[in-house]
Formats: C-alpha cells, structure tokens, sequence
C-alpha cells in the first residue's frame, strides 16, 4: 500500500506541473518530492509523468491514476486534519458496569466533575451486581471485584474493599460478643451469596497483626446484594 506522502507528492507535482512548486507547497525540497513520485512509480510499475527541463507532464496512465485518487486523497488529508482539531479529546460512548452500592456512593458523586472536563463523552453507566463481558456485551469497563479475569483484560486496583462484622445493639443485648472470627459462628448472620458462583461467600478476617481466618456464620438470612445486608 502506497504511503500518503508519495501519493500527495505524485497530485500536487500533477497539480502544479513542476516538483519544484510541489515542494514549495508541501513544504518539503524538490528532491524529496520527486524521490517520493519516483517511489510511487517505481511500485505501481508504471511511469506517471513525462520528465522535462520545464515542465512535468501526465503520461496516460499517470492521469487516470490521478483522476482515480484525487478524490480519495482530499478525503484523508480531511479525516486526518479533523481528527488532530480533536486534539486526542475523547468522543463518544463510555459505556461502563459498575456495582450498585459501589457506583452510587463513590463512582456517580464523580459525574458532574468528568462531564465538565470531557463534554464530548456520553456515560451509558448499567449499575448491577454481575461479572459481564467485555467484549461480547460492547462494554468499554467494567468495575467491580471477586472474580477471576479474562486472559488479556487490562486491569488495575481502584481500592482495597474492608468488610467489618456488626450487629445491631438490640440483637446483642444479653449475649457475650466474640472475641476472635471464630466466635461468630455462635450468630445468626446475613449473609451474602455470589451471583458468579451461587455459592454463599465467606469472608476472610484479620485481625491487627494480619493473622488471616475465615469467618463461619449461621445462615439466618441470604441477599445477593451488599447494600442488602446493611
């Protein structure tokens, strides 16, 4: 595939009739402009102009190929000049999957100020509780934690998520709270269970000096939505 420059050299040398007037518009030297058309011809196999001491003109060939790109030519140098006066902003859809609890308390506070710094930029945000596919489901993010990721997804940590046990103040009136994770299978517990493997989820406690246990509890309530369990 011939490159821009050999083609544009090859129009405006056609346009202007000299190599010379050609560079002087391209901002390039007579060399370079007829090094380029002589590139060009020497790809396609076939000789464009008709050389002289005063003037280039087209052979046969040489102006049915001009005729043929001319056109197409005009219409890059446009995308290209439109696309650099975007200057890189981005446009378009940003379509992103975002937990619920997650989205609404820390992503959609920061709408207003990511509108007023990218106004060319529509947010399709679906807030739920699912691992989606990228790809598939033409999504262009995905935030979320939990699950295992695709071979090749570009990731990167947001934040650590802290889970603390609780319980409300009436519920614990007349027991002895636990001293160690192993102690709250002695309570009923809300618990949680992972729309990606059905399985109830149980949370890994530690404990000030990062000794790490599993926490068991009696399942008295099963939600599938952190807000849930509040």
């Amino acid at each position: 595939m011939e490159s821009l420059a050999n083609l544009e050299a090859f129009v405006r040398s056609a346009e202007c009739g000299s190599f010379s007037e050609a560079a002087r518009r391209l901002s390039l030297t007579p060399a370079a402009v007829s090094r380029n058309v002589a590139m060009l011809e020497r790809n396609l196999g076939v000789r464009l102009f008709h050389r002289s001491t005063r003037k280039l003109t087209l052979t046969e060939a040489g102006e049915g190929f001009r005729q043929a790109v001319v056109g197409n030519l005009e219409g890059l140098q446009a995308a290209i000049a439109g696309i650099s006066a975007d200057g890189g902003e981005p446009v378009g859809t940003l379509k992103v999957s975002l937990p619920p609890t997650f989205g609404v308390s820390h992503v959609l506070p920061l709408l207003p100020g990511f509108l007023a710094r990218y106004p060319r930029v529509r947010p399709e945000w679906h807030f739920e509780n699912r691992q989606v596919d990228l790809v598939a489901e033409g999504y262009d993010a995905a935030i979320g934690g939990g699950f295992a990721l695709s071979p090749g997804v570009v990731a990167r940590t947001l934040a650590p998520a802290h889970i603390i046990a609780v319980a409300s103040p009436a519920y614990m009136r007349g027991r002895v709270p636990p001293s160690d994770p192993a102690g709250l299978q002695a309570f009923e517990g809300i618990v949680m269970r992972s729309l990606q493997t059905g399985r109830i989820r149980h949370w890994a406690m530690r404990d000030a000096a990062g000794c790490e246990v599993v926490a068991q509890q009696r399942e008295s309530v099963v939600v599938n939505d952190p807000n849930a369990m509040r």
